[in-house]
């Protein structure tokens, strides 16, 4: 055969191939299910109103060990919402939108009923309140209490093996901060 003719039929041939791939959407890695988006696409905001609710603990007590307990979750809950959302975009599923500096938690226009924990404007602006320490531990341990009923749902219905892992991180840390923040109301 006459090399001209077979570069003239191989090479539409192999760039109609290179088109066709090239349109084709990336392939999200195949070791997630359904739970696992939903496990990081709930975990994101419920992640974000902890820190939220943490950020301005240092200007509202004088007690070290909640001002170290909120600085605490901050260091831990930012890095997981950075992977959470990583994972959601190699997933190919959208992430939660981001909140704004102040909203403390709110997220306007976000359903967030069910999601366990998440705390209300009732609750945040009960915040205000002269007993600031004791309020914010309370609705903290429901918080908490949430992530971590979310997290146990992941862990029986999830299939990612990171997931799983971050999900059992999480009942372990925040089953621990629920217990020091048990002991700080003196139960």
């Amino acid at each position: 055969m006459n090399r001209k003719f077979l570069a003239g039929i191989v090479a539409p041939a192999i760039a109609a191939v290179l088109v066709g791939c090239s349109s084709q959407p990336a392939t999200p890695p195949a070791d997630h299910n359904a739970a696992d988006v939903t496990f990081a696409q709930d975990m994101v905001p419920h992640h974000r109103q902890a820190v939220e609710m943490s950020v301005p603990v240092p200007q509202h007590t004088g007690d070290q060990r909640v001002v170290k307990l909120a600085q605490q979750i901050q260091q831990a809950q930012q890095p997981e919402i950075d992977q959470l959302t990583a994972w959601l975009k190699a997933w190919g599923a959208p992430a939660p939108s981001t909140m704004g500096g102040t909203d403390h938690g709110r997220m306007s226009g976000m359903d967030h009923g069910r999601m366990p924990g998440m705390v209300d404007t009732a609750g945040l602006d009960q915040l205000r309140d002269a007993a600031y320490d004791r309020k914010w531990l309370e609705l903290m341990i429901q918080h908490h209490s949430g992530a971590v009923a979310m997290a146990r749902t992941e862990l029986t219905q999830g299939s990612s093996a990171d997931a799983k892992a971050m999900a059992q991180r999480i009942v372990d840390t925040q089953e621990a901060e629920i217990t020091t923040m048990k002991s700080l109301l003196g139960g």
